[in-house]
């Protein structure tokens, strides 16, 4: 053996106690989600509370979810949940790009203390500011609508934060060439600054894509008709729906998750990088 293959093989012994580590948490993460989709096949013979979690059903069975899609109007929590989020993430992308262009490349009296006073808000709690809002909602006949389902989020720190470091680090160059064109401001935010960040602009729609679907607080709030129930507030409704059949109730958890799942898996080398967009070439 060469002492190659000796380093190896110590660096491997002294990692064990960092992959036990990382096993224990993967699996205490894991375990719930298995075990909620396990719930969602089993059949309505087996005991879903047993001492010991039994993660393959006995009798795997799909009619829970055409019970769930028959009995409620999922369609219609998919639907509201799937216009809500979209809409979201088109006027966070575009408030947010708008709010931080200045913030990144205008020189201008007080910019960076609006931007840390931006920044703080974060530290902020949604329930503190949920009553102003719901106040405001009321006050605008937002209740019960859309529209006011999505105000709250046309725009976040957050993404005003991460646009301007993405703006910031555009080269000059590319903004001075654009300003001897004859591009005003607005058209350099357009033609220069948006294609230039557009990694960014791709992991702030999947992080408000991905809040706004499983948003409960707010539309518990704001919404008391069924007919503009998203999807958590939906499935929240199965429980007195169906007697709390948890069987059902995860049914349904499962069927939500499923457009969460295509945002990840067509979208994913945005979030971990790899070879293709790194420029790595073998």
């Amino acid at each position: 053996m060469n002492k190659n293959s000796l380093k190896s093989s110590s660096n491997f012994l002294s990692n064990i106690p960092q992959f036990v580590v990382l096993i224990a948490i993967a699996t205490l993460t894991v375990f719930p989600l298995l075990w909620l989709i396990s719930t969602a096949f089993k059949s309505p013979t087996e005991n879903i509370f047993q001492s010991v979690p039994q993660l393959l059903p006995a009798q795997p069975t799909f009619e829970n979810f055409i019970k769930v899609w028959r009995n409620s109007r999922f369609d219609l929590y998919l639907w509201n949940s799937f216009l809500v989020s979209s809409i979201t993430v088109i006027l966070n992308l575009l408030f947010c790009s708008l709010a931080a262009f200045p913030l990144a490349r205008l020189d201008f009296k007080g910019r960076d203390p609006i931007f840390w006073a931006i920044v703080g808000t974060t530290m902020i709690p949604f329930q503190i500011t949920m009553i102003p809002l719901y106040i405001l909602a009321v006050n605008l006949n937002l209740k019960n609508t859309y529209a006011g389902l999505i105000f709250p989020y046309v725009i976040s720190a957050f993404g005003i934060f991460l646009l301007r470091q993405a703006f910031q680090s555009v080269p000059k160059e590319m903004e001075e060439a654009a300003r001897m064109d004859g591009c005003s401001s607005v058209g350099i935010w357009w033609h220069v600054m948006l294609p230039a960040a557009s990694p960014a602009l791709i992991t702030l729609a999947i992080f408000t894509f991905v809040a706004m679907w499983g948003d409960f607080l707010w539309p518990l709030v704001i919404v008391d008709k069924v007919e503009l129930y998203t999807l958590p507030r939906g499935i929240a409704s199965l429980a007195s729906a169906f007697s709390e059949d948890w069987r059902l109730i995860a049914a349904g958890s499962a069927i939500s998750m499923l457009p969460v799942f295509i945002v990840f898996i067509f979208l994913q080398r945005y979030i971990i990088p790899t070879e293709a967009n790194i420029g790595v070439k073998g």
